[in-house]
């Protein structure tokens, strides 16, 4: 297969299949356009399991399955808010740890399954849920990433601490935990909440420009209500 990102502000990527029986597969409703020569199959990934795991990581429980009928058939995906897309060789880097909601297709050879956060403090209070998504297998994968990428190269101890809503995905080489704010000041003033992400290297991070949580929640709050 060969593929291109199209598109500056809301991006899409566009695979072309070199032969017949070539897939891809991406969460219910990720596909924007697609040309004649290829057949959608909807099923749950992996089985039951894997499909509620992938519900509370943040995915659709159904993944829809392209599959190429003929040579030179295209597809595209498109991203869902304003940003980048992402390709990831993900046998090359071993597998990445995605936040949810950052997935938005692969090569059948590459598998998507729950990933627990080592320590329960990250999932109860990380505000990104206890659930990430672990990428692995072989092939090409594609990352929304809200606003723009920032890629961080961390040595071994070298230690990153980010908002969590702006973590994208790390390597697997990466520590990942909660770290809490210092000081009922910066707690209740700073703006940043309670708690920070800690990212400890060796590894390659990948963080976004924009916490699409936090622009959906001040849209939200400049809605007027029905009350006056």
């Amino acid at each position: 297969m060969r593929y291109q990102v199209i598109g500056d502000t809301m991006p899409a990527v566009e695979v072309t299949f070199d032969q017949a029986g070539e897939s891809m597969y991406t969460q219910s409703g990720g596909m924007a356009w697609m040309s004649e020569g290829i057949a959608m199959d909807s099923n749950m990934r992996g089985g039951l399991g894997k499909s509620l795991g992938r519900m509370f990581s943040g995915e659709s429980i159904f993944m829809a399955t392209y599959r190429a009928e003929r040579p030179g058939a295209s597809i595209a995906f498109a991203s869902t808010v304003a940003g980048e897309v992402l390709p990831v060789d993900i046998g090359a880097c071993g597998g990445m740890i995605a936040q949810k909601g950052a997935f938005l297709c692969a090569q059948n050879s590459v598998e998507l399954s729950v990933a627990f956060t080592k320590k329960l403090s990250a999932g109860l209070f990380g505000g990104e849920g206890f659930i990430l998504q672990d990428i692995h297998g072989s092939g090409m994968a594609f990352l929304e990433i809200d606003g723009n990428k920032v890629e961080k190269i961390l040595a071994p101890g070298e230690v990153l601490k980010v908002d969590t809503g702006n973590v994208v995905a790390f390597e697997k080489t990466v520590n990942y935990e909660i770290e809490t704010v210092k000081g009922l000041k910066n707690i209740f003033f700073g703006g940043e909440g309670l708690f920070l992400t800690k990212l400890t290297g060796p590894g390659r991070v990948i963080l976004q420009t924009q916490n699409f949580n936090e622009f959906a929640g001040r849209i939200i709050r400049m809605i007027p209500s029905g009350n006056k």
